[in-house]
């Protein structure tokens, strides 16, 4: 018996996280139509790192098959300080257990790809949503009001629907702002075959190679919420221009216009319950966490299997949803913590206390494999 047959789901928010659900849905027989508020789909120029676990739920989903062959470029990983020295390096096991890294507008593509006959909507915003009856119901500013089995809160850290479902609002500034760009052609040297990170004072400059050649790489720098500047090539430029190989060439082939920027941020801890009747969150609308483990994508691509798993064991819906919740809270909610814990040693700017964590991480090369990834 498919227990999902018949079944209607509404996803609200066509990012990662809520065309992963929809897709796995979608598969196992449910009705699906996700709600976009933008007029187009579509994602930011940014690479994103996507772990074994993810990509094997990827590749069940028919996707990972659209992004990557398989092959993964072989590099060298660590952590080095400004001048090029090695404070800590992957294990050279840690290259099977590295995390593939593909451009977010290709990932956001192939899942939009993968679902079939499933409807999206652009354009539409999501202004009310609730359990109501036997199922949910979303209201949209035009006034159109949809039901169904099952609503999917997918529509990112600043969800309207979880602020409306928990009163709050649970975002919350990391001190640091983040600049990320790609570049225009695969850099030939070590730009092609090394990866990880540096870190300084106040500041870290990561970047790792696409599996289409290029590399992916970004800038961290403690800054006031909301900094605004008109040449963010030239502020990550001034930031790190003057490091160790191979971070100037990949600045040089970088184009000014492929450099973008935003102010990180995450969810305040403890984190709330992510089921409420017939609604549930999902993504970075249930647990968004800062970069720094590169893990983001990853856990929403894994909130979605969990979600459709639970939902195919269990008959009752609302059951289900508090499975996926006793599943995946805990374990975001440690996510959320680890990663907002490595920002902050990363970010120490002072000159005594930076020398003293400097110290402290040569001897502790565990952590290198923590930063393969973004």
């Amino acid at each position: 018996m498919n227990r999902s047959a018949g079944r209607s789901a509404l996803v609200v928010g066509a990012g990662i996280g809520g065309l992963a659900a929809a897709a796995a849905l979608f598969r196992t027989g449910w009705q699906v139509t996700v709600l976009e508020r933008a007029p187009e789909l579509g994602e930011v120029g940014a690479g994103i790192s996507i772990w074994p676990r993810a990509w094997g739920i990827l590749a069940d989903l028919g996707v990972a098959e659209r992004l990557a062959d398989g092959a993964r470029p072989a590099l060298q990983a660590g952590l080095r300080r400004p001048d090029g020295r090695w404070l800590a390096k992957a294990s050279a096991g840690a290259a099977t257990r590295a995390p593939v890294m593909v451009h977010r507008a290709q990932l956001h593509e192939a899942l939009v790809a993968s679902l079939g006959e499933a409807e999206i909507r652009t354009g539409t915003t999501a202004e009310k949503v609730r359990s109501g009856g036997r199922g949910a119901v979303v209201e949209t500013t035009d006034g159109t009001r949809l039901e169904a089995d099952l609503v999917i809160a997918a529509d990112g850290i600043r969800s309207s629907v979880r602020k409306a479902l928990h009163q709050r609002d649970d975002v919350r500034y990391a001190g640091y702002t983040a600049y990320r760009g790609i570049t225009a052609e695969p850099v030939p040297g070590e730009g092609s075959t090394s990866g990880g990170e540096t870190w300084g004072a106040g500041v870290r400059f990561g970047h790792l190679p696409l599996v289409d050649g290029r590399t992916y790489w970004f800038a961290t720098a403690n800054r006031p919420p909301g900094e605004t500047s008109e040449d963010h090539h030239g502020d990550v430029s001034a930031l790190v221009g003057d490091w160790h190989e191979p971070i100037p060439q990949l600045l040089a082939a970088t184009p000014a216009s492929a450099v973008i920027r935003g102010d990180i941020c995450d969810l305040r801890l403890p984190l709330r319950r992510f089921d409420h009747g017939r609604v549930v969150l999902l993504g970075d609308a249930a647990h968004a966490t800062t970069p720094n483990l590169g893990q983001g994508a990853c856990a929403a691509i894994e909130d979605a299997a969990v979600l459709t798993a639970r939902l195919a064991d269990q008959l009752d819906i609302e059951s289900a949803l508090a499975a996926y919740d006793r599943r995946r809270r805990p374990a975001t909610l440690g996510l959320v913590g680890a990663s907002r814990l490595v920002g902050v040693l990363g970010q120490i700017d002072n000159a005594a206390a930076v020398a003293a964590r400097d110290t402290g991480l040569a001897g502790v090369g565990a952590i290198a494999g923590l930063l393969v990834g973004r």
